[in-house]
């Protein structure tokens, strides 16, 4: 049997009846992350009827989702990078996450098979830092006895827009590589070292597809439901890994909610067994004292019904669930 939600329900109740009944028939707005964006529109065809609520999302990368939400222009901002805990306290703003998932390299390598190509972090920090130039050099090969790699120049492509997914991935690169940590370093916007940019996770999908020698980031269920060509990583552990919800749910497991602060969990390189090491959590951001009444309950109450009926559908996009702990802790915070 489901816990009730207790705290969602006094909330609401708390409301005046004319907000409730603004909040049954209303239309909320959210803007921001891509990686996100499945899900929310997947979540809100469903939900509609049952939460009275239609959501209407605007994937437009996560810097504008923390830029949108901070200018007051929507009712929740979406972000793969928590927000400074400094903008969120000046922003009177509350986090807390969402679903998880994974981001995974997605290559285009003549003769290479899907699942076949072997890399580590640091090597995969000296492909974007250009220090590795060909799929044939001695690192890549030394990773990959059995594997013909081609003579072939690295083509790598990067988000030109401002993202969340970029800031995962260049957080990963920075914890694996000290050189990529002292140059390029992490951000949602990078002075990248060279490629090429793409705007989303379509564009860089694209660019890698039309690019032999290609190499770029997408997260897992984009890379999924379009067949690309992923790679094995290597974990905490020593071990290569395949990206998959089994790998991605390992790397949730082994991290730190608990000392996690404003829900802002490192599932980064964990040290969970067959952990996927770059994976993420996809946040919401909501005012705490939101102008209008009751567009603060309806987007309350999307979420509430995400929470209790949208497992299934996130499992079904390739999507980690929150662990209930996690969903009962942020329903305590809210």
């Amino acid at each position: 049997m489901r816990r009730p939600v207790t705290v969602f329900a006094a909330v609401l109740l708390a409301a005046s009846p004319a907000a409730l009944s603004a909040a049954h028939a209303a239309a909320i707005t959210g803007a921001g992350s891509s990686f996100a964006a499945p899900i929310y529109e997947a979540w809100g065809a469903a939900g509609r009827s049952a939460s009275g609520v239609t959501v209407n999302y605007q994937s437009v990368g996560s810097s504008a989702g923390q830029n949108q939400i901070l200018a007051g222009t929507v009712d929740f901002g979406a972000s793969d990078a928590p927000m400074d805990p400094a903008k969120l306290e000046k922003g009177a703003l509350f986090q807390f996450p969402t679903v998880m998932g994974g981001i995974v390299p997605v290559v285009n390598i003549p003769g290479v098979a899907p699942g076949k190509l072997r890399l580590t972090g640091e090597v995969l920090a000296g492909i974007y830092a250009g220090d590795i130039a060909s799929w044939n050099d001695p690192k890549i090969t030394a990773l990959n006895p059995g594997v013909t790699l081609p003579d072939l120049p690295i083509a790598t492509v990067h988000r030109a827009d401002g993202s969340g997914t970029t800031f995962v991935f260049t957080s990963y690169l920075a914890g694996a590589s000290q050189a990529w940590h002292d140059g390029a370093g992490a951000g949602s916007s990078i002075a990248w070292p060279g490629g090429v940019g793409a705007r989303g996770n379509d564009g860089v999908a694209a660019s890698v597809r039309n690019t032999e020698g290609g190499i770029g980031y997408v997260e897992y269920a984009y890379a999924s439901r379009n067949h690309m060509t992923t790679v094995q990583l290597k974990d905490k552990a020593g071990d290569f890994v395949t990206a998959n919800l089994d790998s991605f749910s390992r790397a949730a497991a082994a991290a730190d909610w608990k000392g996690a602060s404003n829900f802002a969990v490192d599932l980064l390189d964990t040290a969970g067994k067959g952990a996927w090491p770059i994976v993420s959590a996809t946040y919401v951001l909501v005012p705490k004292q939101p102008k209008d009444a009751a567009q603060g309950a309806a987007v309350r109450k999307f979420f509430g019904w995400a929470f209790d009926h949208g497992d299934g559908i996130a499992r079904g996009l390739d999507y980690v669930v929150l662990p209930a702990a996690v969903k009962t802790s942020i329903r305590a915070a809210w």
